[in-house]
C-alpha cells in the first residue's frame, strides 16, 4: 500500500446504476482505500429516478463519459486506481491510457478498437439496441429477461430478476454503436492508447460463462497491449456471467482485485 491511501475510482457500465458498487466501495474502504463511484453524465442518484426520466441519459457517447470522470479525477489530488466492469472497464482503460489513472482494473470490460471477435452471444445482448438505428440517439431499457441473457446467465433466474429490480436502469444507446463502427473509423472513441509504455499496471478480467462480453472478446483485448511493457495481467473466473460483480459472488472477484493490488504495489 502507499504512503498515502489512494484513492479508487469505480465505474459502471451500461444497464448498472452506480450504487452497484456500494458494496465493493465498503469493502476496499475497510483496506484503506477512498473509494467514490461516481455515474455517467445523466444518471441520477437512485434506481427510480434514471428509470423515471431516460432521456436525461439519452446521447451520451464514449467521449463523453471520459470526460466527465477526467473532470472528477482531476479534482483529485493523485491519479486514483480504476475499476471498471463492462463499458466501465473500457471507460478504465481509456483513462488509464491517457494517464489519468495509477493503475486499471478492467472486468468483463467492453471490446476497444482492434478487438475483432463478436460472438453470436454478443450480438444477442446488444440487440435491444441494435434492433433499431435511432436508438443511438435514445436511452434504452432492458427486460427482466433481457437483462437475465446478458447479465444474469450464470445465476438463477430469480436472483437476475432481483439485480434487475435493484440496479438496471436504461442506458445510452451511443457507445453500443460507437464501439461497432470503432474497426471502420480512424479516430474512433473506442481506441485506446494500448502501447503506451508509461502507464500503470491493467488487469483484466472475465466471465467464462459472460454472454454479453464472452472471454474471446477479453482476451483479443489482451492481445491489443502486447506492443507495450508495461504490466497487463488476465484472470478468468470460468463460472461467471456478467453479472459477476453484482451478484453474490461479487466478493471472490474483489478480493481477488485487492490481491492484486497488493502485488502491483498500489
Amino acid at each position: 500500500m502507499c504512503a498515502e491511501n489512494p484513492y479508487i475510482v469505480f465505474i459502471h457500465g451500461l444497464w448498472i446504476h452506480p450504487t452497484s458498487w456500494i458494496p465493493w466501495a465498503d469493502r476496499f474502504a475497510a483496506e484503506g482505500y477512498l473509494p467514490l463511484a461516481p455515474g455517467w453524465p445523466g444518471v441520477a442518484k437512485t434506481v427510480a429516478e434514471c428509470r423515471d426520466a431516460p432521456d436525461a441519459i439519452a446521447d451520451r457517447g464514449i467521449e463523453d463519459v471520459v470526460n466527465h470522470y477526467i473532470g472528477i479525477i482531476e479534482e483529485l489530488p493523485s491519479p486514483p486506481i480504476l475499476v471498471g466492469h463492462s463499458f466501465g472497464g473500457m471507460i478504465a482503460q481509456k483513462l488509464l491510457g491517457l494517464g489519468y489513472g495509477a493503475g486499471a482494473v478492467g472486468i468483463d470490460a467492453a471490446q476497444i478498437k482492434g478487438v475483432l471477435p463478436l460472438p453470436l452471444s454478443a450480438l444477442h445482448s446488444t440487440l435491444p439496441v441494435f434492433r433499431n438505428p435511432a436508438n443511438k440517439h435514445r436511452a434504452v431499457s432492458l427486460t427482466p429477461e433481457q437483462f437475465r441473457f446478458g447479465f444474469g446467465n450464470a445465476i438463477s433466474p430469480e436472483e437476475s430478476d432481483a439485480l434487475w429490480e435493484r440496479y438496471a436502469i436504461p442506458a445510452p444507446g451511443k457507445p453500443l454503436f460507437e464501439a461497432a463502427a470503432a474497426n471502420f473509423s480512424l479516430h474512433s472513441p473506442a481506441e485506446v492508447a494500448t502501447d503506451n509504455q508509461d502507464r500503470g499496471p491493467l488487469l483484466l478480467i472475465a466471465g467464462g460463462k459472460d454472454h454479453t462480453v464472452p472471454k474471446v472478446i477479453t482476451k483479443s483485448t489482451l492481445k491489443q497491449y502486447r506492443h507495450s511493457d508495461a504490466v497487463t495481467d488476465y484472470q478468468e473466473f470460468p463460472d461467471r456471467g456478467h453479472s459477476l460483480t453484482i451478484d453474490a459472488g461479487w466478493a471472490e472477484v474483489a478480493e481477488f482485485c485487492l490481491g492484486w493490488l497488493r502485488d502491483r504495489g498500489l
